[in-house]
């Protein structure tokens, strides 16, 4: 596992890889910024915004949308004009919006948080689609995260990371109906809260255990395979790329660390890269 960009982010997250320009995008949720990293080049992008950015996605028409505060966003990535889609004002106030992804059927699916120092289950996933209507597929949610999809679309896979549960769902990507829900593992703050993951081409969802300092490989009924350690404290969430897309992107995060431990990782909050054997699952794209 290397250091690919010292970017020293206050909380990494939400890394999302565009094939079509060999580059990478990720996110600091608490500097509001959104990166773009031209790994061919090495040259990095960066765009700023009003509120704290909790997860993005592709977009077909090769922009972004984008998870803003409560408000789910689309980016156009020449112009750089920001418009509003959809703002989810049932949310309590003290709630934003969290880890998202685009999903097989082509809307973006995000959860929420309480964003309060003590947490309590009062947050939600939900299913957004491009005429923006919000569909609230999951409650009672405390830290909404781990969404991932099996190769083929499927099976989606879903966590809390302060109830520290990872789920399964039956999905169907024509429709995002999900049904079947299956707990699959709860896990101790040793093992590694389930933060982001992602989902190789052999069934294997890669889990950041961002309390742990690794991440944990599980198979899709939950069997451990094993863990990778990262040589930062708190890894937030890996993502597949590359040409064969066995480049595994990992975001992490410096928020909230002592002096001791900052002096000790000192790469904590950068981005990092590792090639593995299996290849990932290939992005799906917001159906704009």
């Amino acid at each position: 596992m290397e250091c690919l960009v010292d970017a020293r982010c206050q909380v990494g997250e939400s890394p999302v890889w565009d094939a079509q320009h060999a580059r990478l995008f990720w996110a600091d949720v608490l500097a509001r910024t959104v990166f773009a990293l031209d790994t061919r080049s090495g040259q990095l992008h960066r765009w700023t915004f009003d509120g704290p950015v909790g997860s993005l996605g592709l977009t077909r028409t090769g922009g972004l949308v984008i998870a803003i505060g409560l408000g789910i966003h689309l980016f156009d990535l020449r112009t750089e004009a920001l418009s509003l889609l959809v703002s989810l004002d049932d949310e309590p106030k003290t709630n934003r919006l969290n880890d998202g992804k685009v999903g097989p059927d082509g809307a973006f699916w995000v959860g929420t948080m309480d964003d309060r120092a003590v947490k309590e289950p009062v947050a939600a996933l939900y299913r957004i689609t491009a005429d923006g209507k919000a569909e609230r597929k999951i409650t009672g949610l405390v830290v909404s995260n781990g969404l991932a999809w099996s190769a083929d679309g499927r099976t989606m896979f879903h966590s809390d990371s302060r109830a520290c549960w990872i789920d399964r769902w039956a999905f169907d990507p024509e429709t995002g109906h999900i049904s079947g829900r299956t707990r699959l593992r709860t896990l101790t703050n040793e093992e590694g809260r389930p933060d982001g993951a992602a989902m190789d081409c052999e069934g294997t969802y890669w889990s950041a255990g961002v309390s742990a300092g690794c991440l944990n490989r599980f198979s899709a009924d939950g069997v451990s395979l094993g863990r990778v350690p990262m040589p930062v404290p708190q890894p937030t969430m890996p993502c597949f790329g590359g040409p064969d897309m066995k480049t595994l992107f990992v975001t992490s995060l410096s928020d909230g660390q002592s002096e001791e431990v900052r002096s000790r990782y000192p790469q904590s909050g950068s981005l990092f890269q590792t090639q593995v054997d299996a290849a990932g699952v290939p992005v799906s794209l917001f159906a704009d």
